[in-house]
């Protein structure tokens, strides 16, 4: 009966037994990413007031174990958001934040598996069509900003598990009228909060 016992308990062990020195951990997350956006109108424009919407994608990235609680992930994801100037629709703009953080894996060899991140982002603004009352409105198109994140993977077996995941990103941009000759009309700190939900596996 000890034996039975003591069977079981390393199975338990080795079947949570994950994320060691070398390993690269895969995950495929669905991700909500919902602007905290604020306004700087120190430009043109008086009174104009810009904000972005919330938007849900799929996401992917990789994390390489540099140490058994070490990880650097690099997150691979775009979204496409719907911009208002004063409550109206002025049209979307896309962006591709590859975002690459330093985690700190809390107990890699357990069922329920916490970290920690800081890094930092590039954002890439594209396929903008804006345009506010007859006039066309521009986005500078790359953004550099800091990055934290916090979540959690919990094993299914020894090979798959499920992951939550928080992530802040900075991110900022100038907003120019076209038609002004490129006159800035002022700053947009998108600054999304990122909420993801996704299975992981390991190479």
């Amino acid at each position: 009966m000890k034996k039975l016992a003591l069977a079981a308990m390393i199975g338990m062990i080795s079947a949570s037994a994950f994320a060691a020195q070398g390993d690269i951990l895969a995950r495929f997350r669905v991700i909500n990413v919902d602007p905290s956006a604020s306004w700087s109108n120190s430009g043109a424009v008086a009174g104009l007031n810009v904000d972005a919407k919330a938007a849900t994608v799929p996401e992917l990235d990789f994390t390489y174990m540099i140490t058994n609680n070490i990880g650097a992930e690099l997150i691979l994801g775009t979204s496409r958001h719907k911009i208002t100037a004063n409550g109206a629709d002025i049209g979307k703009v896309s962006v591709l934040p590859p975002t690459l953080t330093l985690q700190y894996h809390f107990a890699p060899e357990a069922t329920f598996r916490p970290y920690v991140g800081a890094g930092i982002n590039y954002t890439r603004f594209y396929d903008t069509g804006l345009n506010a009352l007859g006039t066309n409105i521009s986005v500078k198109q790359n953004s550099w900003g800091g990055a934290l994140q916090v979540g959690a993977d919990v094993a299914i077996n020894k090979d798959w598990f499920v992951n939550f995941d928080v992530k802040k990103l900075w991110i900022s941009t100038d907003v120019t009228a076209d038609q002004l000759g490129g006159a800035k009309l002022g700053t947009l700190d998108v600054n999304p909060w990122v909420f993801g939900l996704g299975i992981g596996t390991k190479f």
